[in-house]
């Protein structure tokens, strides 16, 4: 099978994982995401039409900020990556040039740029929604244009709609014909393994076990669900009412390779 990469580095991205997700997910008519990404599933998935959301609107902003302009902001985006900007020096000034920013295609670009250029791809705000992850130091960031390309075309051949808005809200669109799939922060796969803060606020226990609950309550209302998540005895408890796949998957978020272990992952299927 033939796959296309996301543009975005992206934790926990499902570019990987593709090859046992796609065939888990029934057909519908619209793919529904609530928690959207790097778009791996989206870019991927054949269906008529999305409904794609995250909570961070830098993150819809570059998606639509990129829809609406194609080749032009590719080649926008393209001018920043230079010998010259892969320095601390140039990195801070436009991190700091995008906290300052107000006007959302300016904000895009750089988010593309700061993607690519800071440390493992992070994407992480303070509690004042300031964007501080440092520089990642690479000797040659990789500028995607045909990723770029690739996410263009595919928003051009379906019906896409993009909305800031956390999983409640997205779930409480939902109507015949759609299909869910959710890809939320993570439950600890240990003690030292906990990626939910990156956008302030968290999502623990209290919104882990929300979404459980959306997703069988939209199982009622005829929609198929399908949830990624560590495979702990925590999900297995929340999705009790799905059908579980589990396999290992190698974790690339850690920053140090020598500690990135294969750990457990799962599908909870509900229909």
């Amino acid at each position: 099978m033939s796959l296309t990469r996301p543009f975005l580095k992206w934790a926990g991205g499902k570019y990987r994982l593709l090859d046992r997700l796609l065939p888990s997910l029934p057909a519908g008519s619209r793919l529904v995401e609530p928690f959207v990404g790097s778009g791996a599933v989206f870019l991927n998935a054949a269906y008529p039409a999305y409904l794609l959301c995250d909570l961070n609107p830098d993150l819809i902003g570059l998606y639509e900020t990129l829809r609406r302009e194609g080749e032009r902001f590719i080649k926008r985006a393209r001018a920043l990556f230079t010998p010259e900007n892969n320095t601390r020096e140039a990195f801070l000034r436009l991190r700091a040039a995008f906290n300052a920013s107000t006007d959302a295609e300016e904000r895009a670009v750089l988010f593309l740029y700061l993607n690519r250029h800071a440390y493992n791809g992070l994407v992480r705000y303070n509690a004042r929604g300031v964007y501080n992850v440092p520089f990642g130091r690479y000797k040659a960031p990789y500028f995607p244009a045909a990723e770029l390309t690739a996410f263009v075309r595919k928003m051009r051949d379906c019906d896409v709609t993009f909305a800031v808005q956390d999983f409640r809200r997205t779930f409480s669109l939902l109507r015949p014909g759609d299909v869910v799939y959710g890809d939320p922060p993570y439950v600890p796969a240990s003690s030292t393994a906990n990626f939910t803060t990156y956008m302030g606020g968290g999502f623990g226990m209290a919104e882990q076990r929300e979404l459980a609950q959306e997703a069988e309550a939209a199982v009622r209302r005829g929609v198929p669900v399908v949830l990624s998540n560590h495979d702990v005895p925590l999900t297995r408890d929340l999705y009790a009412s799905a059908r579980i796949e589990s396999f290992s998957v190698r974790r690339f978020i850690s920053c140090n390779g020598a500690q990135r272990d294969e750990v457990r992952e799962l599908l909870a299927v509900f229909l």
